[in-house]
């Protein structure tokens, strides 16, 4: 899987003003496909490849998924073949290659975000990750995960593992809104990162919140009428940490 990481360093000759957190270890074309279709990638969407070495994720997603798609990469002689190859493949037109250090790199634009670094990388650049993007961006990294940040799918092929995160919408706070029959619900919410726990008022008595399920921006709330035992299903959506609808189901 990882080819010889020993002999990528030896052969490699960085400049003597840049640092690469990660040596580069191409992708298997298999791995990259099914990266992609992790991340359901759609013509639509805007992928950042961060560390994006020779390009075959930027060309495949532009060649195969007609995305725009975007790479971060420091070393120039990789952003020169990754242009090559992007001009091979007849999808220059779509793409873009950029010169910068990931960690000072604004890619908020993304809506999918691919990864091939390590592990201290990939906690390092959460923060980032968590700050810049907004809900419902996916994420999708190979053999590396993102430390306590559990992934919302994982894959495993041939070997490799592919984990997947979606950014979730800042919920943690206090909220309340009123239900299709008059009655105020008020839930107070702890959250990291798409786990959230918390508890809930049905009207002027305490309830039981029996579940919470955040995925991106929509928060599905059940509570419970402890007096009652009846139920309640919404949706709650976020955006930009404030409370925008709410849906009741009925």
């Amino acid at each position: 899987m990882f080819r010889d990481l020993i002999d990528d360093f030896d052969n490699y000759s960085p400049e003597p003003d840049k640092f690469l957190d990660v040596p580069f270890v191409p992708t298997d074309d298999r791995v990259v496909e099914a990266m992609l279709n992790l991340a359901e990638l759609k013509a639509d969407d805007v992928l950042y490849d961060l560390g994006s070495g020779d390009g075959r994720i930027v060309v495949a997603a532009a060649r195969d998924y007609n995305a725009r798609s975007v790479g971060i990469e420091m070393d120039t002689v990789r952003i020169a073949d990754a242009m090559e190859y992007a001009g091979d493949s007849r999808v220059e037109f779509m793409v873009d290659f950029i010169e910068e250090d990931i960690f000072k790199a604004d890619f908020s634009e993304a809506t999918v975000v691919t990864l091939y670094l390590l592990d201290a990388v990939n906690v390092r650049l959460r923060p980032q990750l968590l700050r810049q993007l907004r809900p419902g961006t996916r994420i999708v990294s190979q053999t590396f995960d993102m430390g306590d940040w559990e992934a919302d799918e994982r894959l495993h092929l041939s070997g490799v593992n592919i984990y997947k995160w979606i950014v979730p919408a800042q919920v943690e706070g206090a909220w309340e809104w009123e239900g299709l029959d008059g009655t105020l619900y008020y839930v107070e919410l702890k959250q990291k990162y798409q786990v959230v726990t918390g508890s809930a008022w049905w009207g002027n008595e305490a309830a039981h919140l029996e579940s919470a399920a955040l995925c991106g921006s929509c928060l599905q709330l059940t509570i419970r009428d402890d007096e009652t035992a009846a139920l309640k299903h919404f949706t709650l959506s976020f955006e930009e940490g404030e409370l925008q609808t709410v849906l009741e189901e009925i």
